[in-house]
């Protein structure tokens, strides 16, 4: 896989002149995010939400974050679809001087989930892409028509600009095939692409590069685990900067304990449910996604909430917090074997970044890999990127913060200033 040089100064790449700002789009099917950065200096110049698109209660919240600006403004009110929440934006955006028509945009950056094979990169869309992408709809149903639909909005706003799409399966395409591969029928697996892809790949890529910074060295030259713990969460192995293995697969089920999805789990009890219970294929859809992890243990999927029952002696909450760091222990464990030599461990997402409960009792008891964890540095709260273990530790423990929507503007920008 070719990425872009995204370590290398965004001030050099934007000088001359030349326009230097990216807006980055993540669009999700009832919402869409935004931010526009200015490549000179990857400052923020603007960001917002837009949420319930489709209900009678959406609301947009738009933050400038240039001037005297920082107060977040509000407007509330049904907003249809995509297009009439993205050409809302673009008004809040253009009350502030950023609007889309200003020449210096250079590109706007699409989130796109799912990549499949194919694009293992940066990708300028065009009608061919694009038909790919949609080609990739079954085996990303809940992601990539959003995705689309924000393209396609933003084409219209803006069609001599180039869209750029970033796909969160693309750091994954190194894996080795033993590792991509299940082990079923070939002809049917291939027929109907089904293999492990990945997900969360363009924070996995950014933090496992600033990993290696931290560690004052080049990422070609650390292997790294990255724990990516959010409402989803997943982990990866990282060898010399290139992804050799990652807990998601076909989709974002499989894996780590999340928020509401079970992570791994025998796929006989798909068979169980629909044979015992009843249960149609959409019912155990919404079962595994929605309505397991965390939630479906507890009751809560934030993990703050978690851990406040727990010290107030909440059995179900220290159960489900203990299966979260049982699973999380075992990747930890499985990573370190498939890599052979381990730099670091890195927690990063709202929970990795955040919970320093999470964080120490994920390390507990793997002192015999070279972990360790010092409770001094675990509890400090911080948002740049930390050591966490005692020197004499054989094995880095880290907390890197990502950020996947610089990590996207960055990507877009080079490709459009190459």
């Amino acid at each position: 896989m070719t990425t872009p040089n995204t370590d290398s100064s965004a001030e050099e790449t934007a000088a001359g002149g030349k326009p230097s700002r990216v807006l980055v789009l993540n669009s999700g099917s009832s919402s869409v995010k935004y931010q526009l950065l200015d490549m000179r200096d990857r400052s923020r110049l603007a960001s917002g939400l837009v949420e319930r698109i489709g209900e009678e209660t959406s609301r947009l919240v738009h933050t400038p974050l240039t001037g005297d600006g920082g107060e977040p403004r509000e407007r509330e009110g049904r907003i249809a679809g995509h297009d009439e929440a993205l050409k809302a934006a673009a008004e809040e955006l253009a009350a502030d001087g950023l609007g889309l028509d200003s020449p210096e945009l250079a590109a706007i950056g699409h989130r796109v989930v799912h990549g499949g094979l194919r694009f293992t990169e940066p990708t300028v869309i065009t009608d061919d892409v694009l038909k790919e992408i949609e080609r990739l709809v079954p085996v990303a149903p809940l992601h990539n028509p959003a995705n689309i639909t924000g393209i396609r909005t933003a084409t219209a706003l803006r069609p001599d600009l180039p869209q750029v799409a970033v796909f969160d399966t693309a750091f994954h395409t190194t894996m080795p095939e033993y590792a991509a591969r299940y082990a079923i029928d070939v002809e049917t697996a291939d027929a109907h692409r089904i293999r492990r892809y990945g997900f969360h790949g363009t924070s996995h890529a950014y933090v496992s590069r600033k990993a290696a910074r931290l560690l004052g060295k080049e990422p070609q030259d650390v292997n790294v685990i990255v724990l990516h713990l959010g409402n989803g969460a997943s982990a990866s192995a990282v060898a010399g900067g290139r992804c050799v293995e990652t807990s998601m697969g076909l989709t974002p089920l499989e894996g780590l304990v999340m928020g509401t999805r079970s992570g791994d789990i025998d796929p006989a009890v798909t068979f169980h449910l629909k044979r015992v219970a009843g249960m149609s294929a959409d019912e155990i859809d919404v079962l595994l996604n929605k309505k397991s992890g965390l939630v479906g243990l507890c009751g809560d999927n934030d993990m703050r909430e978690i851990r406040r029952r727990v010290d107030e002696g909440d059995e179900r909450a220290a159960l489900a917090f203990d299966i979260y760091i049982h699973r999380l222990k075992k990747y930890i464990g499985a990573y370190s074997a498939v890599l052979g030599r381990v730099d670091a461990v890195v927690f990063t997402a709202g929970v990795g970044e955040n919970s320093a409960p999470v964080r120490e009792a994920a390390i507990a008891g793997l002192e015999e890999l070279g972990l360790a964890v010092d409770a001094d540095l675990n509890a400090v709260r911080s948002g740049v990127p930390r050591l966490i273990s005692p020197d004499y530790a054989r094995v880095a423990v880290a907390v890197v913060p990502t950020d996947e929507e610089l990590e996207i503007a960055t990507q877009a920008f080079a490709l459009v200033d190459n």
